[in-house]
């Protein structure tokens, strides 16, 4: 039993009066629906891949299209984790464009006669922005190519996109939609499936590293939900995540689910190792939880334990947790909680945030309880609400 387990195991009345119907349940199902995604991928493998290759995936280094990986929010950050591994494996531009960057700045960021494959992230298919950024980019540039990924077979973004010559839409099964507010299982399972995206040709190479997220995954849980249960008890009212690489991408995603899940209660950071001396530091006191996601790479390590050391021996923060790393370093003064690794044999940073997150996502729901929340719809104001609305969009 863990404390993630004790609000799974309430009967569905008392779920349903919290606010804790839908959000421990996404959190919790997470290594397990990262198989199903993995199946779901590589049944309609050949014809992503032909698809791919139609985009120009194919063609010599450097006549290959510029791969934009497109989402508003939770799913920009999908993106944000997925850049550094397609980058590496397709050996080929891709970047990370927020919808709401090209909705206001289209032109700007389009090149004319350039060829571009755009890949969407959307758990809705519904986002205003990114609805808009689809329709403009299918009426001025059919050129492009368009790989639209969503929780939601009924969403605009799948049915703007059926049918046409250029684009292909996949949906993920409903059960990684989330009903909560927040997107959590719904988030690791479309990094998942760009992790499958990165292996098209050669998808037997990744399943091995899946099975080792879904164990990690499966062992971080019951830990990391005490980790954050206990630490939810203490009087915080800010926190700090620090990632590197496509780690930073997690500390985005965390703060950012701690900050959703607590109406804005907890104000939140984020920022790389090495960016957070050039300024962000200043905010850091012992009200501040100060959590970093460690990187598996040994070089990168060194800064991250400079500034864990840097920020204890100042005494900037109570609390500082360390998430992943390698073997020893639970043993090390550079941390109050150390969880993991949780990996063996360790795999490379560009896989772990689909496990990583779910400590983020943990400290969402415990601390949105704390504040007396209801973490399926925590926005008593309604300032925000689970798709965007009023989203006015001009010419």
């Amino acid at each position: 039993m863990n404390a993630l387990s004790d609000l799974l195991n309430l009967p569905k009345d008392e779920k349903i009066s919290r606010g804790l119907l839908h959000t421990p349940a996404e959190i919790a199902q997470q290594p397990d629906t990262w198989q199903s995604t993995f199946e779901l991928f590589r049944g309609r493998q050949a014809e992503i891949n032909e698809f791919l290759l139609s985009a120009g995936l194919s063609a010599p280094p450097g006549s290959k299209p510029t791969v934009f990986l497109v989402g508003a929010g939770t799913s920009d950050y999908i993106g944000q984790s997925l850049a550094y591994l397609l980058r590496r494996m397709w050996g080929c531009e891709v970047i990370a464009v927020p919808s709401t960057d090209l909705l206001t700045h289209f032109d700007e960021l389009l090149v004319p006669e350039s060829r571009y494959l755009w890949i969407s992230f959307s758990r809705s298919g519904d986002s205003p922005e990114g609805v808009a950024g689809l329709e403009r980019a299918l009426k001025s540039r059919p050129d492009i190519h368009h790989l639209v990924v969503s929780c939601n077979a009924k969403g605009r973004m799948v049915r703007e996109s059926a049918g046409r010559p250029r684009a292909l839409s996949v949906c993920l099964n409903d059960a990684v939609n989330d009903r909560g507010l927040a997107m959590t299982s719904s988030f690791s399972n479309m990094v998942v499936f760009g992790q499958c995206l990165a292996h098209v040709e050669d998808l037997g190479r990744y399943e091995p590293v899946l099975f080792r997220l879904v164990e990690a995954g499966r062992n971080l849980l019951a830990k990391a939900a005490d980790c954050a249960a206990a630490l939810a008890n203490q009087p915080y009212t800010k926190a700090c995540f620090v990632g590197s690489g496509p780690l930073r991408a997690v500390a985005k995603e965390s703060a950012l689910k701690l900050l959703e899940l607590t109406a804005g209660k907890m104000l939140t950071m984020s920022e790389s190792a090495l960016g957070l001396r050039h300024g962000p530091m200043a905010a850091l006191d012992e009200n501040t939880l100060f959590v970093c996601f460690l990187s598996g790479d040994r070089r990168v390590q060194q800064y991250e334990a400079d500034l864990l050391n840097e920020i204890g021996n100042k005494r900037l923060v109570r609390t500082r947790i360390a998430v992943g790393g390698t073997e020893g370093w639970a043993t090390n003064s550079i941390a109050e909680h150390f969880l993991g690794p949780a990996m063996s044999p360790a795999v490379a940073d560009d896989y772990r945030p689909a496990v990583d997150v779910m400590f983020g996502q943990l400290l969402g729901l415990f601390f949105s309880l704390h504040w007396q929340l209801r973490p399926d719809c925590p926005s008593p104001n309604g300032a925000i609400s689970r798709v965007v609305q009023n989203v006015s969009i001009h010419d």
